[in-house]
């Protein structure tokens, strides 16, 4: 049977978690960006740029960074790029996300950069368009594009905070100091602790994206709150791309990899519960194409994505 982690390493995730309840209290951000220790490194009219440490707090078992936190990554650069043109109080929806891999390791410290391409001409509500890369080593993991659009404040409401992680230190939080809802997160914590294992990571267990395979495809359902929560309370359009990717990759065997994701975001992810389902359309002997569906509260479509895959090497 496989084991959990080693006292060590779990004193050293919880304290994580302990750390990013702290900065969590800075509003602004949001927990999974926290946790994940994402810092804006530089935010401008040129270019946005962000790093993220590798750790056991975001690697799968292959030591590789969890795929629904690269998409993360990848969505907060390409709404920096974005903010660093129309304002950082801006607040940004996600209307599509596309991502294609290289096949380069995501290994140890990544970082990724968002460029603002224009705003969308000829429409009644323009959307913000960016192209981001994300690179390990200096290296290319992925590259892509996004678009999205700019939501104003309802009248008489302030802007929603917005704050960028600038690599502070923080102190953990002590168990006395938290609050009932950080408590909750704690306690997510520790359940994802207690059943992380080799083939299920921390950080699967701690999103909730752990999909099972079914016949002709996956299925994942994820449990929403704020732990994958952005600053208006819906889950984050990155870690939605991740379940999506998460679950098109669980319908085929191990030794296929996931090579691009195009996604398309049609309502906000609401709902105590997402559902996401990923059927194989087409699974030829090298290449490979999922459909995955993400529904949320009343079975309303919250996402669509649609994955390629291709057959890896054997070592």
């Amino acid at each position: 049977m496989p084991k959990s982690p080693s006292e060590a390493l779990t004193r050293e995730l919880r304290e994580r978690v302990l750390v990013a309840l702290a900065r969590n209290r800075t509003p602004g951000f949001h927990f999974a960006g926290n946790l994940l220790e994402v810092v804006f490194e530089r935010i401008d009219r040129e270019a946005s740029v962000l790093s993220m440490p590798a750790g056991p707090h975001c690697e799968e078992a292959d030591g590789l960074v969890n795929v629904g936190a690269l998409a993360l990554l990848a969505d907060s650069a390409l709404a920096g790029g974005i903010r660093g043109h129309i304002g950082s109080d801006a607040r940004l929806a996600t209307v599509s996300m596309h991502l294609q891999f290289t096949g380069v390791a995501a290994r140890g410290p990544l970082e990724s950069q968002g460029w603002f391409e224009g705003m969308q001409q000829g429409t009644t509500a323009p959307q913000g368009l960016a192209r981001t890369a994300v690179t390990a080593g200096g290296k290319k993991v992925l590259f892509g594009s996004g678009a999205f659009m700019p939501i104003p404040a309802p009248p008489g409401k302030p802007p929603l905070p917005l704050h960028y992680p600038d690599g502070s230190r923080s102190a953990p939080l002590r168990i006395e100091e938290l609050t009932d809802r950080e408590r909750v997160i704690l306690a997510r914590a520790d359940e994802a602790l207690a059943h992380a294992t080799k083939h299920h990571s921390f950080i699967r267990r701690l999103l909730g994206q752990d999909p099972h395979p079914t016949k002709g495809g996956a299925a994942c359902t994820m449990e929403t709150g704020e732990h994958v929560g952005n600053r208006a309370g819906h889950v984050q359009g990155g870690l939605l791309t991740g379940l999506a990717a998460t679950t098109a990759m669980a319908a085929l065997p191990a030794s296929w990899r996931l090579s691009g994701i195009s996604s398309w975001f049609t309502s906000p992810g609401e709902g105590r519960k997402l559902h996401a389902v990923a059927r194989i359309v087409h699974h030829g002997k090298q290449t490979a194409v999922v459909r995955t569906v993400v529904t949320g509260k009343d079975r309303r479509r919250v996402l669509q994505a649609v994955s390629t895959h291709a057959l890896g090497k054997h070592d």
